[in-house]
């Protein structure tokens, strides 16, 4: 009961994470009620189109493929990976960098299927493309990147770095029996080289995100005539690095959980006032 109640305090306070995996529940359920009820297959109004232009024809489902399901199981195992890997995330990134990073790597799963459909269409035939596992994996990816020695725990009781957790996730999704589902595994490691190249260039200090539309304006920067204001304001901002540095540091070596909730409070406001 304990784990249902943490896990209901946990999507209340991260909006995005909560947001998006009930989008994935309410598109799942009106396919499959709604569907059923009216005895319409749905699936193919919300399912990518693969190996032809069809595509081009329904291009919302550019979108919507990466919120689809067609089974209870592969709704549950996808947003129960989700919420797992989207928990360091969004501490450290916050809320817009996590929807960001979500669409991203769907999109690029998305393009790396297509281009591969129109390339050889006889391979997949007209096929549909729908789950959120190209998403996720982009958004797993980017920790395993960025923050590659954190602790979990894999089966509850062996712990091990990030880094293995998720070559684990993505071997048994991705590469074993690459001939099963072919083209959804294409669309696992879309997502993931989006994870890498965002991570990659966040840890050279160049953040992605900047360059596209999920970007918000700045608002115009009031200049003091006064040297000593900008000092203040420099020197806050160089404690702020030094203290989230020093937080990431810790997580790194020993963990979120060797946190003190005073560091965590301090984590989740640092991620948020640094959020674009």
């Amino acid at each position: 009961m304990n784990f249902f109640n943490q896990l209901k305090y946990n999507l209340q306070q991260q909006g995005v994470l909560a947001q998006i995996i009930i989008t994935n529940v309410v598109v799942f359920l009106t396919v499959n009620i709604i569907g059923n009820l009216s005895h319409i297959n749905l699936i193919p109004f919300v399912a990518l189109p693969v190996g032809g232009y069809d595509f081009l024809l329904k291009f919302w489902t550019l979108f919507t493929y990466m919120f689809s399901h067609d089974s209870l199981g592969h709704v549950f195992w996808n947003l129960l990976l989700f919420y797992f890997m989207s928990q360091l995330f969004f501490s450290i990134f916050g809320q817009s960098k996590l929807l960001y990073v979500y669409v991203m790597s769907g999109l690029s799963g998305a393009a790396l299927v297509l281009i591969l459909g129109l390339l050889f269409p006889a391979s997949f035939g007209n096929s549909l493309l729908l789950g959120a596992s190209a998403a996720v994996l982009g958004v797993g990816a980017v920790m395993a990147v960025y923050n590659p020695d954190y602790r979990v725990f894999l089966f509850g009781f062996v712990e091990i770095p990030y880094k293995y957790f998720y070559l684990i996730t993505f071997a048994v999704s991705t590469v074993i029996d690459f001939s099963v589902n072919t083209g959804g595994k294409i669309s696992h490691i879309g997502g993931a080289l989006f994870g890498i190249l965002y991570a990659y260039n966040l840890k050279n200090g160049k953040d992605i995100m900047k360059w596209t539309l999920f970007s918000r304006k700045k608002s115009k920067l009031k200049i003091s005539s006064k040297n000593n204001n900008a000092t203040t304001v420099n020197k806050r901002n160089t404690e702020s690095e030094e203290q989230m540095n020093n937080i990431l540091d810790k997580i790194s070596k020993s963990g979120y959980d060797s946190l003190t909730k005073k560091e965590k409070e301090d984590l989740f406001k640092l991620s948020q006032k640094n959020k674009e």
